[in-house]
């Protein structure tokens, strides 16, 4: 007999990181803290992703993440360098 998991307790390599994330890390991480855009392709061959995440969000919130792409990785890399500047001052030193 098969021991059923959970699966918030599923690990599985993440392929945008590159090592072991677990499930509920996907369920955080997207955008607006929300499931990551891959949370679908990644988990399909653990367990019924679909049927899970369709009891657990509003309809418009699933629809939402089946059609979610990611952001093109200049827009995420400005972003980056903005808040960076942000945190140490960057923009204060021409006063000095």
């Amino acid at each position: 007999m098969t021991e059923k998991r959970h699966p918030q307790d599923l690990t599985r390599r993440c392929p945008r990181l590159g090592g072991p994330v677990s499930f509920s890390y996907c369920g955080g991480c997207g955008q607006d803290r929300g499931y990551c855009w891959k949370v679908l392709d990644c988990w399909w061959e653990y367990f019924d992703v679909a049927t899970y995440l369709r009891r657990r969000l509003s309809a418009d919130a699933f629809a939402a993440l089946c059609q979610a792409r990611p952001r093109p990785k200049v827009t995420s890399l400005i972003e980056i360098i903005e808040r960076a500047k942000a945190g140490t001052g960057a923009d204060t030193k021409a006063d000095k």
